[in-house]
């Protein structure tokens, strides 16, 4: 078994608690606008549009597929740039133990691992087998996960891993369909489901600059049935890295203090105890 990874950071302070290392899987059912690695959204098609890019000769076209040489590459990101499909030429296919591999010889540095993406979830079995290595090791397993698919149909999965952080873009519906691209069914029943069983880490829910209505909705509801000791993360929206599409809908500028501080009090006032502003 293998997994399409677009990369991995040995050691990560922002994926959860602790030391980690963060496995970022390729490919995400949402398209959200203002995702900061479009690039992970969808597949390689093998275009060819990047090679033609490539300022070092790090990409090639070989029997039509895109063949990328980690040696030549400068990780001047080009690629990424050039590419319409919202997809890199620079992914490895992996299985369990080359991955294990990586964590072994860091696994004194690090509490656990995070699986990131894209989304993680799109590799739900492979990453059911790696964490029940990771578990022998005696470290952590967290999955960051927008909540599209249902953590109840992974009974497997979920004995291993420990927690998940999990993503509430909006509350409302409709705007969850102008911000993603799909609705938020599956996403708010593992919003419930995920802390009966007490395998909810944190809730995030990017702050938008100009949608006061649509942001102050979601956090009443987030905050009306979320447990007031698990974390909710309120992180302000900013342009950096997203792609036209999403600038062209959100704007350039970044969410206010004034906005993010109005609404962690609205929080606090409904008794929500744990509120990270980020």
């Amino acid at each position: 078994m293998k997994a399409h990874v677009n990369r991995i950071i040995e050691f990560s302070n922002v994926d959860g608690p602790g030391n980690r290392m963060a496995i970022f899987f390729q490919k995400c059912p949402f398209k959200c606008l203002y995702c900061h690695n479009p690039e992970t959204i969808n597949h390689c098609i093998n275009c060819g549009e990047c090679v033609k890019t490539c300022p070092v000769g790090a990409l090639e076209m070989i029997e039509g597929k895109v063949i990328w040489h980690k040696d030549k590459c400068v990780n001047c990101d080009t690629c990424i740039h050039t590419c319409k499909n919202l997809a890199s030429p620079k992914i490895d296919m992996l299985s369990v133990d080359d991955i294990l591999e990586r964590i072994i010889y860091e696994k004194d540095f690090i509490q656990g691992i995070t699986v990131s993406g894209g989304e993680c979830m799109e590799s739900a079995e492979f990453i059911t087998e790696l964490f029940k290595e990771v578990k022998k090791l005696g470290l952590t397993c967290f999955t960051d996960s927008n909540g599209f698919y249902l953590f109840e149909d992974y009974p497997e999965l979920l004995k291993y891993m420990d927690y998940c952080m999990l993503d509430v873009k909006a509350y409302d519906n409709d705007f969850h369909k102008v911000l993603c691209g799909r609705d938020n069914t599956n996403v708010l029943r593992n919003l419930k489901y995920l802390q009966n069983i007490n395998k909810l880490y944190e809730v995030r829910t990017v702050i938008l600059k100009d949608h006061k209505e649509e942001n102050e909705k979601t956090v009443r509801e987030v905050v009306k049935h979320l447990n007031p000791d698990i974390r909710y993360k309120l992180i302000k929206y900013r342009p950096f890295g997203v792609r036209e599409e999403g600038l062209e809908i959100l704007g350039h500028s970044i969410t206010d203090d004034e906005e993010i501080e109005r609404l962690k009090k609205i929080a606090t006032d409904l008794g929500h105890r744990n509120i990270i502003i980020v």
